[in-house]
C-alpha cells in the first residue's frame, strides 16, 4: 500500500470517526482487526484488546455510552509504508457526570489491503483516571 494511500485512508477513517459516521469506520476496519486501547478497564470499560471488526465496533458503542465525543483532532500524523502514528487533541463529555475530559491521544496503526488490520492507543491514563472520577487520586 503506498504511503499516499495509507495518509488518505487515515485522514477518511479520523474524518469519519469525528462524524461518527460508524458505517464508513467500519468499511476501513479489516475483519481480522487486533485492536487494543490501553487504559484500566475498571474506569474505562470499553478498554483493552478486542479481536475482528465486530468486537471493535462494540468497544466503540460503548464508548459511545459513556462518552460524547466533542473533539477529535489529530495533530501529527506520520506515516512509514503500512503504518501510521498520530497524536491527537481529544475532548469527550462524561454522560453520566456532564464532566469533560480533555487528553492527548497517541494512536498506531497498520493497514492492509486499504483497511486497519492493528491499532494500538495509548493516554496519560493516571490523568484521565482523574477527569474520569472528577478528583485528584492520592496515593
Amino acid at each position: 500500500m503506498a504511503e499516499g494511500d495509507v495518509r488518505a485512508n487515515v485522514r477518511d477513517l479520523y474524518d469519519a470517526y469525528g462524524r461518527r459516521d460508524f458505517e464508513r469506520v467500519a468499511a476501513l476496519i479489516h475483519d481480522d482487526i487486533d485492536w487494543v486501547i490501553y487504559a484500566p478497564l475498571s474506569v474505562f470499560p470499553f478498554a483493552g484488546p478486542r479481536h475482528g471488526r465486530a468486537a471493535v465496533l462494540a468497544a466503540m458503542a460503548e464508548i459511545a455510552v459513556h462518552f460524547s465525543l466533542e473533539s477529535y483532532q489529530p495533530d501529527v500524523v506520520i506515516i512509514d509504508g503500512a503504518r501510521a502514528a498520530l497524536m491527537s487533541g481529544v475532548s469527550f463529555r462524561q454522560r453520566a457526570t456532564g464532566r469533560m475530559l480533555r487528553m492527548r491521544i497517541a494512536g498506531f496503526l497498520r493497514w492492509q489491503d486499504g483497511r486497519v488490520i492493528e491499532y494500538r492507543e495509548f493516554i496519560d491514563s493516571f490523568d484521565a483516571v482523574e477527569q474520569a472520577l472528577g478528583r485528584e487520586l492520592q496515593l
